[in-house]
């Protein structure tokens, strides 16, 4: 199949900047391109048309503002949100203010991106479909990603189900509970030897342990990958940053591993997943980023519009746009100095419940029944069962005192202390209890 004249101009110019990432990308990667048909023409009709003359974008206008039923305005607020704000389409790309926005505060939460470039972040339908997206520039069906044991299982759904990549695990945890970075290595270093690039996932915080990785255990991390790619492996490392920022532990790194990821090696392409998701506690807004941090040999702008251009193109192609509405309150939001004094009286409230659950699931009453993984960070934490399976006790404590957990493998429990009260714990945890001597009970 012939790729697309344009196709071709953006793989040339990827190729130019650094030729490793193009060799990283799937069949459909290097096809992708942002098309110069309808979208092209109505930006450039919108700077040099007349408004009462710009026939050209699908949307409806009336007195030269965008035509709106007064029911649905009625639902915002007019003084802050225009039916321009949030009606029309937005651009494949995201708003571009908010995308400009995005990156200037990554630079500030992640001190390690200080002298480096970057890629403006491309607005994804939240990281779900941010994951979606990566897989279908970057991985053929065969090609290898790896997680720890411990790993979100829509992935699975994103990665494995939809484009048959072959997904390889290590065990997260060491017997002591740090991360187990012996497993990790030897776990990299095998895949590279028989394949010409290897991605890994790192998702901190981890859903579902709620576990960040220490300063020392990123550093680690960043310099194996790098080490793999010295000799001779493409290595994608793509960093789940849903929980960014949630951070209850000084153990806990404070900046996401694609600062120190990013500009490391012509081999390594570092790519952040994030979001307002959770960061900014609007999970039904859908409002996730794309970014990419890679060496690039001579001027990085163009570099970057192109990789741009083709994660424009696919969004285009699948959704067209991420919600325009959903966009324009995330930067509204963003601007608005008070959202962060906002946000920073809810993670204290998230802080002190992960504080009480710490308390609480390692009583010596408890012993018998459960292992606590480390947790330290994000919505979660896990239990390890030691006497019942995970799934006939998640049923039992449904039916018998309405307590939902999630059975997150055949021993193992997630608790969501993100959606439970802090008075509300120990009574959680002493259901919990009592669920697990009931079943042994018979």
């Amino acid at each position: 199949m012939m790729h697309n004249p344009i196709a071709q101009e953006l793989n040339a110019v990827i190729k130019k900047g650094n030729p490793h990432v193009l060799e990283m990308m799937s069949k459909i990667g290097r096809r992708l391109y942002f098309p110069k048909g309808i979208l092209s023409q109505s930006a450039e009709a919108r700077q040099k048309a007349y408004d009462k003359f710009n026939a050209t974008i699908g949307i409806a206008t009336e007195d030269l503002r965008t035509m709106c039923l007064p029911t649905v305005m009625s639902f915002l607020n007019e003084k802050k949100l225009r039916p321009s704000d949030g009606l029309t389409y937005a651009s494949s790309f995201g708003i571009p203010g908010l995308r400009q926005l995005w990156r200037e505060q990554l630079f500030e939460k992640n001190p390690s991106l200080e002298g480096k470039t970057v890629s403006l972040p491309v607005v994804a339908n939240g990281i779900t479909h941010g994951i979606s997206v990566f897989a279908d520039i970057f991985m053929d069906p065969d090609d290898v990603a790896i997680f720890p044991d411990k790993m979100w299982g829509n992935t699975i759904l994103a990665l494995s189900v939809r484009g048959d990549v072959h997904i390889v695990q290590f065990p997260m945890f060491t017997p002591e509970g740090g991360f187990n970075l012996a497993a990790f290595e030897e776990t990299v270093r095998r895949q590279a030897e028989t394949n010409y690039k290897v991605t890994v996932f790192l998702n901190f915080p981890n859903n579902p342990t709620g576990y960040t990785i220490t300063d020392s255990e990123g550093q680690r991390i960043t310099e194996i990958l790098t080490q793999v790619a010295e000799e001779g492996t493409n290595v994608l490392a793509v960093t789940d940053d849903a929980y960014f920022g949630l951070r209850y532990e000084d153990s806990a790194i404070a900046e996401s591993l694609f600062a120190r990821l990013a500009d490391r090696h012509p081999r390594l392409l570092a790519v952040k997943l994030d979001g307002a998701t959770k960061e900014l506690f609007v999970w039904g807004l859908r409002v996730g980023f794309i970014t990419y941090g890679a060496k690039v040999d001579g001027e990085p702008v163009a570099f970057y519009d192109a990789l741009e251009r083709k994660t424009a193109g696919n969004i285009r192609g699948t959704i067209s746009n991420a919600s325009h509405l959903s966009q324009s309150i995330v930067r509204k939001a963003l601007q608005t100095p008070e959202i962060y004094d906002e946000r920073e009286e809810k993670v204290a409230i998230l802080k002190r419940r992960a504080l009480k659950v710490k308390e609480t699931v390692y009583d010596p009453k408890y012993a018998d029944a459960w292992s606590v993984y480390p947790f330290n960070s994000g919505y979660f934490m896990c239990l390890g069962l030691k006497t019942v399976e995970a799934e006939p006790l998640r049923v039992h404590l449904l039916d018998t005192c309405r307590v939902g957990i999630i059975a997150a493998g055949t021993h193992d429990i997630r608790v969501a202390f993100s959606s439970v009260d802090e008075e509300n714990i120990p009574d959680l945890f002493d259901a919990v209890y009592e669920g697990i001597k009931e079943l042994e009970n018979g």
